[in-house]
């Protein structure tokens, strides 16, 4: 019997994040310690299998309350569904023939939830991985992370950018650029200039992240709305954190960790002029830098990345991060 297991990473955004929904620049890197894992098999009918994410009974209201804190009213099974349609319709775009045979597909994950490492995102690039194997019908790489983005801004009408897909698709270490002038359609999507960069070139890397229940960004819903509006602070925020991101692909290429760190400090402290951030989050980055790290938000929430110079400040920082029920990593940059 055909069987078909396919993974996608957590991520975490390194510099420039989150400037990739407003025509800016990031860097990236995949984080292989957790992942979303797709199964996919031939089966008599199309059966898409309830994950652990996907609960239905519970030991307690309490028990329903929290399970709906983490995972939200619908688990990931809508995020299958939505990839499986997107997928047909964008091969019929392209005049691919799917064939008739049907399947079944689960899928589990070991990502963190709502702490900001892209768990969403990974499960929909692991299916569709799967998907592309099954019906022999290959996407271009390079359009892969805008499908992704459909599927979750189209389909489901969730607001996200590029840079996720972007990281969970090439996988290893990218810089990428969003500017309007690099933009550029591919059977009907947008998409942007991506650059790998060598891995090994990196500084030492940490991400830490919360073992609570954590909430995304305070004033992340209004921001588009803000950009949109014209407002200067956040549109100078903007263009700030791009050319954060050229100057710190220029500092890995030149392998000056110094350099990066503070670009890594810079990304945080414009992120915190435009939003209003939770106090528990703000504290891991407070309590990094107290240990000699850099840091910066990694994603929406949650968890913090940057870099360390040596082993006693890790040592330092797993010792702050403990304090306030946080676990330090460092990530498997799986390339």
């Amino acid at each position: 019997m055909l069987l078909i297991r396919k993974r996608a990473y957590a991520r975490a955004g390194l510099v420039g994040n989150p400037s990739d929904g407003y025509h800016g620049k990031t860097i990236a890197v995949i984080v292989g310690n957790f992942w979303a894992e797709a199964t996919l098999y031939e089966w008599d009918q199309l059966e898409l299998v309830w994950s652990q994410e996907d609960h239905s009974r519970f030991r307690s209201v309490h028990d329903l309350v929290r399970d709906v804190h983490l995972h939200g009213y619908y688990g990931g099974i809508r995020l299958v569904k939505a990839t499986i349609k997107k997928y047909a319709e964008f091969c019929a775009r392209l005049g691919r023939e799917l064939h008739d045979k049907n399947f079944s597909v689960r899928y589990e994950s070991t990502i963190p939830r709502q702490v900001g490492l892209a768990g969403s995102s990974a499960i929909i690039v692991a299916v569709l991985r799967c998907l592309m194997d099954f019906y022999g019908v290959e996407i271009p790489r390079e359009i892969q992370p805008s499908l992704v983005l459909a599927v979750e801004t189209e389909e489901l009408g969730l607001a996200a950018g590029l840079q996720d897909r972007v990281i969970q698709v090439y996988e290893g270490a990218v810089y990428m650029d969003f500017a309007r002038e690099r933009m550029h359609q591919r059977h009907g999507l947008w998409c942007g200039v991506y650059e790998p960069l060598d891995a090994g070139l990196l500084p030492p890397l940490y991400v830490a992240y919360s073992t609570r229940i954590s909430k995304p960004i305070q004033g992340h819903s209004d921001l588009r709305a803000r950009y949109h509006q014209g407002e200067p602070k956040v549109i100078e925020a903007m263009d700030r954190l791009a050319r954060l991101a050229a100057e710190a692909r220029e500092a890995i290429l030149a392998k000056d960790a110094r350099r990066l760190g503070e670009l890594i400090d810079q990304n945080f402290d414009i992120r915190r002029s435009i939003c209003r951030l939770p106090d528990d989050q703000v504290e891991m980055i407070e309590r990094a830098r107290r240990a000699g790290a850099t840091a910066s938000f990694s994603g929406s929430g949650g968890a913090i990345v940057g870099s360390y110079p040596d082993a006693a400040t890790l040592d330092r920082l797993q010792a702050e991060m403990a304090a306030i029920e946080c676990r330090v990593i460092r990530p498997n940059i799986v390339a």
